[in-house]
This record gives C-alpha cells, sequence and structure tokens, in this order.
C-alpha cells in the first residue's frame, strides 16, 4: 500500500536529522520530509497541597514564554524513561518523587516527526540537590518554578489557555486518573 522508495538524510543535529523520503502511494511517489527527534518525558508532579508543579521558560520556536510541566529528553543512552523522568525531575525543578506512575506515550506531530512523550504522573515529592555535574544552560538557565493548584491548572486546560501540548495532555490525563477507575 505504502512503500518507501528513496530515502536520503539531509541533516544531522544534536536531537537527531532530518530525511526526506519518497513514497509511493496509490497515485504516484510523493516526498515527506521527516524529523527523526529524540523522544521526550513529561511529569505532572503534584505535591502534598494538591499543587501541580510548573516550569516557565522560553521557547524560541514560538518566541516566548510558556508554562509547562517539567520535561526533558532520553538522551542518555540506554536510560529507560521512568529514569529520565526522575532525572528531569530533580534536574529541572529539585524534586523527587515516591510514586511515578505512566500515564501514556503519545506522538507529539505525526505528520512530520517521529518523537513520542511519555508522560508521568508523579506524587509523594520531596526536595533533593540538582544531580552532580548538572548545570541549567540557555532556556533552562532562565527558567523559574511555579506551583499552581490542580484544580486551576486542569481548569485552565479546559478553557483552553494552556498552549503546550505536552502540558495540556498530562494535566487532562491526571485529572482523569484522579477522578476515578478508568476503562
Amino acid at each position: 500500500m505504502f512503500k518507501v522508495v528513496r530515502s536520503e538524510v539531509t541533516y544531522e543535529g544534536h536531537l537527531g536529522r532530518i530525511r526526506v523520503d519518497t513514497v509511493a502511494f496509490g497515485d504516484g511517489e510523493h516526498q515527506r520530509e521527516i524529523a527523526e527527534h529524540l523522544d521526550a518525558v513529561g511529569i505532572v508532579a503534584i505535591d502534598d497541597d494538591d499543587r501541580v508543579v510548573l516550569v516557565r521558560q522560553y521557547r524560541h520556536a514560538v518566541s516566548g514564554q510558556l508554562l509547562e510541566i517539567p520535561a526533558g529528553l532520553c538522551d542518555v543512552h540506554g536510560e529507560e524513561p521512568a529514569d529520565t523522568a526522575h532525572r528531569e525531575l530533580a534536574e529541572e525543578v529539585g524534586l523527587a518523587a515516591d510514586s511515578l506512575v505512566e500515564l501514556m506515550t503519545f506522538h507529539n506531530s505525526a505528520g512530520w516527526t517521529d518523537e513520542s512523550t511519555t508522560l508521568y504522573l508523579a506524587t509523594g515529592l520531596r526536595r533533593v540537590d540538582r544531580p552532580d555535574g548538572f548545570t541549567a544552560e540557555a532556556e533552562e538557565a532562565g527558567m523559574t518554578v511555579e506551583r499552581v493548584p490542580f484544580a486551576d491548572a486542569v481548569a485552565a486546560a479546559i478553557a483552553g489557555r494552556v498552549p503546550d501540548a505536552k502540558t495540556l495532555v498530562g494535566l487532562l490525563l491526571a485529572a482523569a486518573r484522579r477522578a476515578g477507575p478508568q476503562d
């Protein structure tokens, strides 16, 4: 039905590479540009006061600051996504979680990238030192941590005021999980 006729890598960088595939469809051959990107994790971290821990950071692609759940790339060879989530929680917000429950893995934008993000719900939070050797750089150096009542964050998501996809999906899934058993 669909067959890749040719595939050419046109760019390689820190986060992945860009390739151009020529794909045979029923009506002929068409080119598709694909970003092969490292996978990522996102953590909906809820403290004992029922506040969600968020980070505000500059995102160059959208030319502005976004309020997001802590997240990061699976960029340590051999590290499991749950271990990446624990590491990112410590690096970005100086926290560890006693409980880390996987909510789901989703494709960020399946039309042009193979990147996926695995979301977790973290509870039983406690302060920890940032990992040895970790230095916040670039956007992370100016990042601030905010705690928002969980109900307010979910209401903002439902009202369409959460533009970051991983944060939107994470908040809504965490709310559904906390509301009761799911099929």
